[in-house]
């Protein structure tokens, strides 16, 4: 059994999965860390499933390959890989060389010198991104921490090691709709935070555009607050208090001083206005009951079409893991 299983979720990555793999050799073999690698292939559009088949095929170190029928999302990969790990101590990190194994060597000896640690975090000491996109993190750490009962650490990443009892509890949580960060929290365990400088990519471009980093925040804040739906409780009661005393000051006004009401502006501002708050309330009901409603139908979190080893055999084929 090894100790360190290493888990890669990979989507476009032919160039870099190769040299990251050298790395590997090299660091770990220096550190005499014996380790192995799961790549996972989330239904990539270009060479990397080839160049996986090479990288496992060197019989250098354990390899396992997990290519997908289709593209599944990140937190699929994350999940097939933890399900697949052996290893005493496991780690995510993304292809993109943008994650140095150096620091999975620092996080390995912590874990070795600290018994009382479950889990070792890696944060960027500094990111290299816009101030417009930096501002929109800070604000999303800042509301889904005042929404959720866990505490999400700003800047933490899914680049982290822990030991096998924290990948249990991951893999316990058996949710369709994945949000990694917020499992690493709910589990809970002893986690240990480091930074680190993160690399330039290696290769290809981020798959991460800004629309998808806000969809990305949506899941987060639905998947671990029902606080939007206690918001909508809110305010629907505050609109129904204000209108009742709206009310009562409109019947005065035409009984006691026989002021005319004019009726059409006023009319008009708030049917427009509570017609948009209620399609709004049903847009956030409707995103909690369709996930609701993916969720009772059991569907498997991934569909593995194949899986390597280092020997680059066939071991399983067309194998639905489920929940």
């Amino acid at each position: 059994m090894p100790k360190l299983s290493i888990v890669i979720p990979c989507y476009n990555e032919e160039a870099t999965v190769a040299t990251l793999y050298d790395e590997f050799l090299d660091v770990f073999g220096r550190e005499g860390i014996g380790f192995e690698v799961i790549f996972i292939n989330d239904g990539s559009k270009d060479g990397t499933m080839q160049a996986l088949r090479e990288v496992a095929g060197r019989k250098a170190g354990r390899v396992r390959v997990v290519n997908f029928s289709r593209n599944f999302g990140k937190d699929a990969g994350i999940y097939a890989g933890l399900k697949e790990a052996r290893g005493e101590y496991t780690v995510i990190m993304d292809g993109d060389l943008q994650h140095p194994p150096q620091v999975v060597v620092e996080m390995v000896r912590y874990l070795d010198g600290h018994p009382e640690a479950d889990s070792v975090a890696a944060r960027q000491a500094q990111r290299r991104e816009g101030r417009v996109l930096s501002l929109f993190k800070r604000m999303f750490y800042s509301v889904i921490n005042r929404m959720s009962q866990i505490e999400f650490v700003p800047g933490a990443s899914d680049f982290r090691a822990f030991r096998r009892n924290m990948k249990d509890a991951i893999l316990s949580m058996t949710e369709y709709f994945r949000f990694s960060k917020g499992i690493f929290s709910f589990v809970g365990f002893d986690t240990h935070y480091i930074t680190y400088e993160a690399r330039e990519r290696g290769g290809g471009v981020t798959k991460w555009s800004f629309w998808k980093l806000v969809g990305y925040a949506i899941d987060g804040i639905i998947g671990f607050s029902v606080m939007p739906l206690k918001m909508i409780t809110l305010v629907g009661g505050g609109i129904s208090a204000v209108s009742f005393i709206y009310m009562v000051f409109v019947i005065l006004q035409k009984l006691v001083w026989g002021i005319d009401i004019p009726g059409y502006p006023t009319l008009v501002v708030l049917v427009l206005l509570l017609g948009g708050l209620q399609l709004f309330a049903l847009g956030i009901i409707g995103e909690y009951l369709g996930r609701n409603y993916i969720e009772v139908k059991k569907r498997p979190i991934y569909i593995a079409k194949e899986i390597l080893d280092n020997s680059d055999t066939l071991i399983e084929k067309e194998r639905p893991l489920k929940k």
